[in-house]
């Protein structure tokens, strides 16, 4: 079996093990992120927009130092529902759903400082692929980060560092 077969066969797992999730991340009625976490101004959804769903991140921030320095290369995410995964976040930023290929691209537009982690951050939906969990997709927040902060000091260019974080996504669409 090839990677890519393989990789394929794990995200067939996961998706079948995460069907019927996707009604469980959603909040009733729309209600607005209850995370013990106040949202900062800065990072709050504009009205107009309905969240549908809160998963909990574990993945990697990886860096890459060039010229002697280290700069932000990626982020590898797996975001969870009940310990169960839901979707994949990878460079783009782009979030794929594991239960129905949906996907969304988005572009971060504010930002909160966060002691001793990666910022929470407020991101605008660029695109969207195919119908599902992620297909209308129009805003998406990252909150309540652990970790993930860029190594400092000297480094070789080329090298890699991925420092481990945890994260909370919400995913919002526009309200009817």
């Amino acid at each position: 079996m090839t990677n890519i077969q393989r990789i394929a066969a794990g995200l067939a797992v996961a998706a079948m093990a995460a069907v019927g999730l996707v009604a469980a991340t959603a909040p009733a009625g729309g209600a607005p992120n209850t995370s013990a976490t106040q949202v900062p101004d800065a990072i709050k959804v504009p009205a107009g927009n309905r969240q549908i769903a809160v998963l909990q991140a574990h993945g990697v921030q990886t860096y890459q130092c060039a010229n002697g320095s280290w700069g932000f290369l990626q982020p590898d995410a797996i975001l969870e529902s009940y310990g169960r995964a839901v979707v994949l976040h990878s460079r783009g930023p782009v979030w794929t759903s594991v239960v129905d290929g949906s996907s969304v691209t988005a572009a971060a537009v504010a930002s909160s400082p966060v002691p001793l982690a990666i910022p929470q951050v407020l991101l605008r939906a660029t695109a969207n692929r195919a119908p599902g969990l992620l297909g209308e997709v129009t805003f998406v927040q990252r909150l309540n980060t652990t970790g993930g902060v860029s190594p400092t000091g000297a480094c070789k260019d080329g090298a890699t560092a991925s420092i481990p974080y945890t994260a909370d996504y919400t995913f919002w669409v526009a309200t009817p």
